[in-house]
């Protein structure tokens, strides 16, 4: 085996197999470093439509073409059957009271439903990411790189010409020379511990935890009374990320085509403290016993895996790149999976170090374009970590966490819209809209409004509405998908008509809002 590499990539979960394959087609030597095997179990499952766009540009970029169909549901059932995974049509949340069933409100003041595909045929999809991850594993080694799992690794000496990785395998020791290294080992991952790089938490964040499995034999809610409906939902409302959400927590729901369903509980400390956490399946029966829908939801489920307690699930590490390496976004930190923000924000971070790497590893702009690259993550996660942490601290208070939802809905939908009609440069090159000029300060300025609210006592009616007006201001200049129509009561469809209307936003006419419909498969054949 060589024992000398242009790159290293720690972690083969879907991003360091992404990033190993990039940098192959960049003409690079590589090697992919695995603490586990394939395949494993693992979350981090729920794709969106940035993601998936993202997905689909950093494979035509980089000629990685079996990886084009499995940026939309019926493509990869087509080529990939083998691979296992969910139909994702929208975002689902519900609001529960504690010790009181699902009340479905006639006016769905405690429901949003955001659609995020007007068909199955385009829809995003869930990863089931123990078939997904070793696919991409075989898929990097097709293209030549090295692969070493079970290679644990106990050190990174940093020199002048590169890094030195020292760890041990079965039966043998593991020494190896990169030039550069990318850490995609995820929170607190290796880099992170070997430099001892600083943890920073994020600002006004909740300290929180998780648990979480697989599972069989959970029921569909559009087959339980309190989800149907005279009228149709915009999508099957089991066919997406679901959110059951209560005060100081919320649970998701990942339905897999081979009868899988993926299920946890994301929490405060003090929720999860009451619920003991710690001790797994128990904690999980008596979250069920406080919440009667999902109780009968979850009344013939089996764990198919012990659960799995995740403490301090926040994670923010206070610097992201120097010399000779970089972590991905995946491993500089991670907020929650509300929103589903991990895939987007990571490949975002392997598109901007591709193009880093593109310029060559001696380039003199490489150091001052990794400090920006560092810059750039850490804003951005800190950014969704302030959205998120406001979600948390109305969680109690549904129409207020709809309205700022829609801060992610407006700000994501804008951006897949504007990359698709080839005007990228309308969103600029930032997550969310961070920087934009007219939504960023002002999507920041609802959700500090809102975490003030937490803050204070005797909170009235009225400032409540004041906050949700501001965000409907805010969303404004970026709705592209109809969020403001609020006769839809919080039932948000898919529909062309949207885009039309939103055209002068976009900087565009109907003709090219119709082509960019007829290239994306928008409308059925």
């Amino acid at each position: 085996m060589n024992h000398n590499f242009d790159i290293a990539v720690i972690g083969s979960g879907f991003a360091g197999s992404l990033m190993a394959m990039i940098v192959r087609r960049l003409g690079y030597s590589a090697v992919l470093l695995e603490r586990g095997k394939h395949p494993r179990f693992a979350i981090g499952e729920s794709s969106t439509p940035l993601a998936n766009l993202s997905l689909e540009e950093l494979a035509r970029r980089y000629d990685l073409p079996r990886l084009l169909p499995l940026t939309k549901w019926g493509s990869w059932q087509r080529e990939h059957p083998e691979i296992v995974v969910g139909l994702k049509r929208g975002f689902t949340f519900y609001h529960h009271r504690f010790g009181k069933p699902f009340a479905a409100d006639p006016e769905r003041r405690d429901q949003l439903l955001v659609g995020a595909s007007p068909h199955a045929e385009i829809a995003d999809t869930h990863w089931y990411r123990a078939d997904f991850d070793a696919f991409l594993v075989r898929e990097a080694q097709r293209f030549g790189v090295e692969y070493l799992d079970q290679t644990r690794l106990t050190s990174a000496s940093t020199e002048a010409d590169g890094v030195t990785l020292e760890g041990t395998r079965p039966g043998q020791t593991v020494s190896l020379r990169a030039r550069f290294v990318i850490d995609a080992s995820g929170p607190r991952g290796f880099l992170h511990r070997a430099l001892r790089l600083p943890e920073v938490a994020f600002e006004d964040f909740p300290s929180t935890q998780a648990l979480y499995t697989h599972f069989t034999g959970v029921k569909r809610l559009d087959q339980m009374e309190p989800f149907c409906s005279s009228e149709a939902p915009p999508y099957p409302v089991d066919d997406a990320a679901v959110h059951h959400v209560f005060d100081g927590g919320w649970v998701w729901g990942l339905r897999f085509n081979n009868g899988v369903t993926s299920a946890g509980i994301a929490a405060t400390d003090k929720l999860a403290n009451e619920l003991c956490f710690a001790e797994g399946a128990p904690a999980w029966k008596r979250l069920l016993q406080r919440l009667p829908t999902l109780h009968e939801q979850f009344a013939d489920a089996g764990a198919g895996f012990p659960f799995v307690h995740a403490p301090g699930l926040s994670f923010r590490t206070g610097q992201v790149a120097g010399p000779h390496w970089a972590l991905l976004p995946s491993a500089a930190g991670f907020v929650d999976p509300l929103l589903s923000t991990g895939f987007p924000l990571t490949l975002l971070g392997i598109n901007r170090l591709a193009q880093i790497l593109e310029n060559g590893l001696d380039s003199t702009r490489s150091e001052k374009r990794l400090m920006d690259y560092s810059r750039q993550t850490l804003k951005e996660l800190d950014s969704t970590a302030q959205l998120v942490a406001a979600l948390y601290a109305t969680m109690d208070d549904f129409p207020l966490f709809a309205a700022l939802s829609l801060l992610y809905f407006a700000a994501a939908s804008f951006t897949e819209t504007a990359r698709r009609l080839n005007k990228a440069q309308l969103a600029g090159d930032t997550f969310l809209l961070v920087d934009h000029p007219e939504f960023g300060g002002h999507a920041r300025t609802c959700c500090d409004a809102a975490l003030d609210l937490k803050r204070r006592n005797g909170v009235t009616d009225a400032e409540k509405e004041q906050i949700v007006e501001r965000i409907y201001r805010t969303i404004a200049s970026v709705d592209v998908a109809g969020l403001s129509k609020r006769e839809r009561r919080n039932w948000h469809p898919v529909n062309a008509a949207d885009l039309f209307e939103a055209a002068p936003k976009l900087q565009s006419n109907a003709s090219e809002i119709e082509k960019m419909l007829e290239r994306c498969g928008f409308r059925m054949r």
